[in-house]
């Protein structure tokens, strides 16, 4: 079998799980954060260094790639991780978050989503079938149904018609995915902020039994604590013997409370994002090295980390970089944030096999600023 996840341990205390997850492209330790590389890279980085920093998977983005420079010559290139020179385990999304966030310029029907592109105006058409074909084209490990992620809040009714929708949608795209031996096709769980809709939609998925699961429609605007309430709800819903995916999380607190309910993947453009504007992850919370008062500091930007640019680089110079605008400050940002989360993935995983998440995640959040 090219994909196969074997469960190894679960947490005394939690629902947490150590796991591994077997793929064309090589063995994945979960639970783990994926980096996003958008449009065929992590931004700012190599793939070199990316795996050198202890990312196993990465993310890239169907809608961008299909737009530029479009599937077809990714196919032609010999498939994304031949394209982009990366050789691990990749992810594609299904295109359906980008283009649902595309609001007045998209246009929902049964048959799929009419959206006019964010670059040029131009018109597109995107169906499951045609999020199928894109994915397939690009030859990631594992790829996605395509879904219709809802905003928060959203009325029952609408939650419920686009559920069901979804569940449409997935029993299309396993029909339309033609490589299945290759390529993991995940079923994507919808329904809200509404528990029978959660219910629904999971019961109806695994009937299909998909070889994963993801959660989607969380993290998207809603309390933490009403996230944490629907994973602690939906997640017992799904397969054990099957990975679990929370979509789009990776702050420290929402990574540290998905793992605890039994999540063992998520990603999120944060740490790059927030790297680029001059924001460090630090065990001692978030650090915006722009501000002034680190003009004369010149201690390393996190005193217990140990990456690259902590090891090499102070406070005062990072800052002088950002202030003038120089692209290294954005390369010492980006290398630091994806080293601080896939370190602290690391460091949960050590803590689920000895049996203490939660003693690791309250000192961690102490430091961190969270309590």
């Amino acid at each position: 079998m090219n994909f196969k996840f074997e469960l190894i341990k679960e947490e005394k205390y939690t629902k947490a799980r150590l796991g591994r997850l077997h793929t064309p492209h090589g063995v994945i330790e979960t639970p783990i954060f994926m980096p996003v590389g958008t449009r065929a890279t992590v931004k700012a980085m190599t793939p070199e260094e990316v795996k050198d920093l202890g990312a196993q998977i990465i993310l890239s983005n169907t809608y961008h790639l299909y737009l530029r420079p479009g599937h077809d010559l990714v196919e032609e290139a010999g498939g994304l991780h031949k394209f982009m020179n990366w050789h691990g385990p990749i992810l594609t999304d299904s295109g359906g978050f980008q283009v649902f966030s595309l609001g007045k310029l998209r246009k929902i029907k049964e048959e799929g989503v009419e959206f006019r592109s964010h670059i040029d105006g131009s018109k597109h058409f995107i169906s499951p079938e045609k999020s199928i074909e894109i994915q397939n084209a690009l030859g990631a490990d594992i790829i996605m149904c395509f879904d219709e992620c809802i905003p928060y809040p959203a009325s029952y009714e609408y939650a419920k018609q686009s559920m069901e929708r979804t569940t449409r949608w997935a029993k299309r795209c396993k029909e339309a995915h033609k490589k299945p031996d290759s390529q993991a096709l995940f079923g994507i769980v919808q329904g809200g902020m509404y528990k029978d809709l959660r219910k629904k939609s999971a019961e109806d998925l695994i009937e299909l039994d998909f070889p994963g699961y993801a959660i989607g429609g969380l993290s998207v605007g809603e309390p933490l604590e009403m996230m944490c309430e629907m994973l602690d709800f939906t997640t017992p819903l799904l397969p054990k013997d099957k990975p679990r995916y929370n979509m789009g999380v990776g702050t420290p607190d929402y990574l540290f409370e998905s793992v605890i309910r039994g999540i063992d993947m998520a990603d999120c453009v944060l740490p790059t994002r927030v790297a680029r504007n001059g924001t460090l992850l630090t065990s001692q919370g978030r650090l915006v090295i722009r501000n002034a008062k680190y003009k004369r500091d010149f201690s390393k930007l996190d005193p217990e980390c140990d990456c690259y640019a902590c090891r090499n680089y102070s406070r005062a110079y990072v800052r002088h970089l950002f202030n003038v605008d120089e692209i290294l400050g954005a390369r010492l940002a980006t290398i630091h944030n994806l080293y601080f989360l896939l370190k602290l993935m690391e460091n949960i995983r050590e803590a689920i096999k000895e049996d203490r998440l939660l003693e690791y995640r309250d000192e961690f959040y102490r430091k961190y600023g969270y309590i």
